[in-house]
């Protein structure tokens, strides 16, 4: 066989041998794309996002988009050629798959988890919308979670109201945590509660709970900080109670980072004329009941993902504004904000066209 014949041969093999290689070896990475984004001012499944009843309620147009992110599943196991096609591609981005689900974590408890969050977040915007309108919003600690087979099992239960701790009175969740570590391991602490059942009934009665109960608890003990301290085995979080009734209908959407605008659209329906002057503006972040901005994920796949739906301003939590400069899509421009204010600040300056006023995003934030 002449020499140049089976070079040519050998080097078809070898390439045959590396494009098998990379279909069949899996690499430890997962893709993130673009996800649907939805106007919450309109509907999604034929009925409206936003429902409230017991409030004047004023029309809107425009669009008030949030945006989400698409991701490969947990069990998916992407090969070489995958990961490098999207590299390549403009739309989507390659990330450790420890990124998506980190020690392990099941796609059915990142669900879960999601779930949670994104329950959370639309509380959050309904109390950051309100409190923005000035209208007052009762709110209360509560126990979020009991963990299985810690101290706190079968004496706390979730919903229960955590009024005091060892006599202390409880006003933020990150106060509770604060009391039971001033113990040391083994040692007793009591909870001031409001059983749930009992707090459900008062709500259901339009009243305000009386009956409360001690929970004596011997704490466990926690090494995750690398030093011993005392737990019960609970996290805490907020409840509330609003003065009417604003329902989020949106399926199949998981994470916090629709907050900011839910928050924008309850905000709109609730008060006259459009936020927007018709416009549309996208947008992202979280919320916290004060109306703060948080950072989200995906931030790039998101702005992609609402140009592609005909954006025209996308609202940009401030932690992000570097990452999402970095590559922004022709034709949107993206606005700063860290506050639910600054994001009906820059509302005003689009639908009155003042846009040199805006808070642009740059490379350095």
């Amino acid at each position: 066989m002449p020499r140049r014949t089976a070079t040519m041969l050998a080097s078809t093999l070898m390439l045959i041998a590396l494009l098998c290689a990379g279909v069949l070896i899996p690499v430890p990475y997962a893709e993130m794309s673009p996800g649907p984004t939805v106007n919450t001012l309109g509907e999604h499944d034929g009925e409206p996002v936003l429902q409230i009843a017991g409030h004047k309620t004023y029309p809107t147009d425009g669009h008030l988009n949030m945006t989400t992110v698409r991701v490969t599943s947990a069990d998916f196991r992407m090969n070489l050629v995958q990961a490098v096609y999207g590299w390549l591609a403009h739309d989507s981005k390659i990330v450790p798959h420890d990124t998506l689900y980190p020690d392990g974590k099941t796609e059915e408890q990142s669900t879960q988890e999601n779930a949670e969050e994104f329950s959370q977040s639309q509380e959050s915007a309904k109390v950051a919308a309100l409190e923005e309108l000035k209208v007052p919003v009762k709110s209360w600690v509560i126990v979020s979670t009991v963990i299985k087979d810690s101290p706190a099992e079968g004496r706390l239960h979730a919903g229960d109201v955590i009024k005091a701790v060892d006599g202390t009175a409880v006003k933020q969740p990150s106060d509770v945590a604060k009391l039971v570590t001033r113990h040391k391991p083994g040692q007793k602490v009591v909870f001031t509660v409001v059983p749930a059942k009992e707090q459900a009934a008062a709500e259901k009665a339009h009243k305000d709970a009386t009956k409360t109960q001690d929970v004596t608890i011997t704490t466990g003990t926690s090494e995750d900080t690398g030093t011993k301290r005392a737990i019960v085995g609970i996290s805490a979080g907020t409840d509330h109670t609003f003065p009417f009734t604003v329902d989020i209908k949106l399926a199949d959407v998981g994470g916090p980072s629709a907050g900011l605008m839910f928050a924008l659209g309850i905000y709109d329906k609730l008060t006259p004329g459009s936020l927007t002057g018709g416009k549309f503006v996208a947008g992202t972040g979280t919320i916290d009941d004060s109306g703060a901005v948080g950072p989200i994920g995906g931030i790039e796949m998101k702005t992609v993902g609402a140009r592609d739906k005909g954006a025209q301003y996308f609202l940009t939590p401030a932690d992000n504004c570097a990452a999402a400069a970095q590559d922004t899509p022709s034709g949107l421009t993206l606005v700063k904000v860290k506050t639910i204010h600054d994001a009906l600040g820059a509302l005003k300056d689009i639908r009155t066209g003042d846009t040199a006023a805006l808070p642009k995003c740059t490379t350095k934030g």
